[in-house]
Order: C-alpha cells, then structure tokens, then sequence
C-alpha cells in the first residue's frame, strides 16, 4: 500500500511511474489527497475538542474542591456540549480514514524506474537467455506421456481423488520431486537463507499484509468456517512472521526460505497450456524471502536472481530471464523478473519463477519498521522469489533429458539425493 506521506509530497513521480502500468492515476490520487486534508481537519478539530474537555475537567474539579458548585455546574453545561462534539467528529474522523483506506488499496505498487510501460507479456524484456540446445533426432514426447508411460506421475488418479490439477506423483517420479525440494532447500541454506516450516493456513491479515487480499481473494482456496485461507506460496506465513515488527536497528538483513505446497484456484484456467504439469491447483515451492534496509534493495534483488540462475545452470536447463514490463507486473510488485525454462518436446517456454522487489508496499501494509540511524521509524522493504517452483522445472526435466530409447536421464547434481540417474 502507498503510504499517504509520499502522495502528499510526490503525487506528479506517483502517477509517472502509475503511467507504465496503463493506469491514470490523477484522479484517485487527487481524491486520496482532498479527503486525507479532511481526515486531518477532523482530526485535528477532535485533538482540539479532548483537549478543552480534558482542561475543563480538571477546573470544573479545582471548582468544586474550593467549594464553588454553582460555577462548577455552570461548567458542566459546557462539557456536555464537548461531548457532543467528540462523538460527532469521531464519527467523522473514522469514515473519512476508512474512505481512505479503501481508496489507497486501489492502488498498485509504483514500478521502479528501470521498468519499461508495456501492455502484457507481449512487451516484457529478455535480459538474459541461454539458448536450447537440445534436438531430436526422434519425437520427443511431451512429459504427460513421458509420466504416463513410465508410471510416475498419474493425472487421471487425482482426477479421481480431488479434480484436475492435483496429480499423484509415483515411485520415481515422487523420488525426483523430493530430491528437487532438498536440492532447492539446500541451496538456499549454501547461500545463506534460514529454513523455516511455514503454516499451509494463514489468516485475513495475512493475506492483506503480503497483498493478495483483496486484489487475489478469488484465486485463493478459503476456508469459510475459520475464515482462514490455503497459502499460494509460502511468500505469505514467511513474510508474516514480521508483521507488526519494530526492528530496533538499521543493521539488519533477514534471509529466509522455506518449501511448501501452494495452492491456487486458477479460476478460468483451460485448454492447452494447463495440460500436464503446466497449471496446477496444487504444486511444491521452494521460496525465498528477503528484509532488508532500502539502502540494499538493489543489491539483494541481484542476489536473489543470481541465485536462481545458479540453481538453472546446475540443472543443465536452458532458460531465460525477463524483467516484466508494467503492464504484467503483479499488483504489489515494483519490479520483476520472471525465469522461464525451455520445453523442448512442447517446443514453448515456461515460467518457473518470479523474482521480484516490493519497496515499502507490503512493509505499509504489514506495519514492518526499523529504526534507522537517526532513531526515526521508517518502512522497511521485502523481497522474495521462487527459487524453484517445481511442476515445470519438473516438465522441462523429463521431457529435455529423454533418448531414443525413452529412457530419461536424471542431472548429475541430483543424483545424490534421487539414488538413481535414469528413469
């Protein structure tokens, strides 16, 4: 969530930087500033009002104790009245901040400048590639009938227990998918980032500190009973864990990291591209989670998609790197990078994760502080990424490692966790 301060003293570089997301932001910014003027009139007029009560309370006591009842009661007549004002103006006060409020949730986050305006995915930038090399000599099979054949993924058995998109994962398949989690997991913890165990339930305020209420309540699976809601990524209970936080120092940099399953409703989601392991209800994650002190934003955001690169490179998988454009960033994100891996037997590119940076806008709404140099209380900034999600990594696997033979081959690097190198 923009903080209200920066509207106030940025409200042209606000809707600039808006701009590249297609959105003219004048109008709302302008009804942002006109009813937080009258917030603060309220406010102050109510300050105002509790100051006078609280000064007459004390003569209308000093009054009574000299003996003087009849200026005393005079008094009271006054008070009366001031309650009357209070109550009006407190009124006033809470509607205009709740007007406020839902007005400031309407708007994303403010991309970063190096972020191009585009429309979609059509204008995003390929900043790094490491091109396909693999060719068949034969026809390659797509992976859900690589996983059919080899008896590792079954897609019609979790039709039958749950629906489409929540496969079961056999044998060597399941071997592979838990030997990528503590790959990923390890990784991560070589590079620095504490493991955590998260909750797969979090709470409303969860959801709303990291973003994804109100902007993604459809997309989420919600537990009406207890009002509680299935994670989409571990993103959310990690980054929570900070909520409410006043962090004492400017030296801080928290790394953290965790697998979880994520779920994701993908109301609309059809034809082609969700076939197999692209689009899954339910899928495994390894996520990375960054706070950090503004000053080393950048710097953590490099770290983060150098990371991920790293993990890409030692699974042998060509892949690409795109910074999004404004117009397909996510709703809280200042800047993205999306990672794709190449499918050689679908012959398209997939997404495997997103990379991105949040500035103060979860930090505003997780009421995420520190206290700097000066011991002023400012916003923190998080950060986070997939590092991986597994259904497509596990795609491109299979389907860029198979021979004539229809054996596939496992990469080197997990073979120690797997206990196999081919399928």
């Amino acid at each position: 969530m923009l903080e209200v301060s920066r509207i106030r003293s940025h409200k042209e570089e606000i809707v600039h930087a808006l701009s590249k997301r297609n959105l003219d932001a004048q109008e709302i910014l302008e009804r942002i500033l006109k009813i937080d003027a009258e917030w603060r009139s309220s406010k102050q007029s109510l300050d105002g009002v509790l100051e006078e009560s609280n000064a007459l309370a004390k003569k209308i006591g000093a009054l009574f104790k000299e003996g003087k009842h009849e200026e005393g009661n005079q008094l009271k007549e006054r008070t009366a009245e001031l309650k009357e004002q209070e109550a009006q103006l407190k009124g006033l006060s809470e509607e205009k901040e709740a007007d406020l409020h839902q007005l400031l949730l309407m708007l994303p986050n403010t991309p970063c400048r190096e972020v191009k305006q585009g429309k979609d995915l059509n204008d995003n930038e390929v900043v790094f590639l490491k091109e396909p090399s693999t060719t068949f000599s034969f026809h390659a099979q797509p992976h859900w009938d690589l996983c059919k054949e080899k008896g590792i993924i079954d897609f019609e058995l979790g039709v039958k227990v749950s629906g489409a998109g929540f496969p079961f994962y056999r044998g060597k398949g399941a071997k592979l998918q838990r030997a990528l989690i503590s790959f990923f997991l390890d990784e991560a913890a070589d590079a620095g980032y504490e493991e955590y165990q998260a909750p797969l339930l979090v709470n409303e305020a969860s959801g709303f500190g990291t973003g994804q209420l109100p902007d993604k309540e459809g997309q989420m699976y919600h537990d009406a009973a207890d009002n509680l809601f299935l994670i989409p990524t571990a993103e959310v209970p990690l980054t929570n864990i900070f909520r409410d936080e006043l962090i004492p120092t400017p030296d801080f940099s928290f790394k953290l990291c965790g697998y979880t399953p994520c779920f994701r409703r993908e109301a609309g989601s059809y034809g082609k591209d969700v076939r197999g392991l692209n689009r899954l209800h339910q899928f495994d994650k390894v996520e990375i989670v960054r706070i950090e002190h503004p000053d080393n934003t950048a710097k953590a955001l490099d770290e983060m998609v150098d990371h991920v690169k790293a993990l890409l490179e030692k699974l042998n998988l060509p892949y690409r790197i795109l910074r999004l454009c404004g117009g397909d960033m996510g709703f809280a994100s200042a800047m993205t990078y999306d990672f794709e891996v190449y499918s050689a037997a679908q012959e398209k590119w997939l997404e495997v994760s997103s990379v991105s940076r949040f500035d103060t806008f979860q930090a505003n709404r997780l009421r995420l502080r520190f206290k700097d140099e000066a011991k002023k209380t400012r916003l923190c900034h998080t950060l986070n990424g997939s590092a991986l999600a597994l259904p497509r990594i596990m795609a491109a696997l299979l389907e860029n490692n198979q021979n004539q033979e229809g054996n596939i081959s496992i990469p080197p690097v997990l073979h120690k966790y797997t206990g196999f190198d081919t399928i």
